[in-house]
């Protein structure tokens, strides 16, 4: 369940950002070097790096926490 939801908003903001980016490509063009300004293959090894981090940032909490014991979670508070 957590995953889904982190991994959710993940791509929600990497699509959002994908389609900024190239909303925005002629702008960026100027600025680039060795690349064009909608290279596919740059869009889709960004896009995939931040979806293993977000994978890692969602996954690792997750598993911590279902190590403790529920009812010792429940006492705690």
């Amino acid at each position: 369940m957590i995953l889904k939801q982190g991994l959710t908003l993940s791509l929600i903001g990497i699509a959002a950002g994908v389609f900024g980016a190239i909303a925005f490509a002629r702008a960026m063009s100027g600025l680039l070097y060795g690349v064009t300004a909608t290279d596919p293959l740059t869009f889709v090894v960004v896009a995939a790096s931040l979806c293993l981090v977000a994978l890692a940032a969602c996954y690792f909490p997750a598993r911590r926490a279902t190590k403790i014991d529920p009812m010792a979670a429940l006492r705690h508070d």
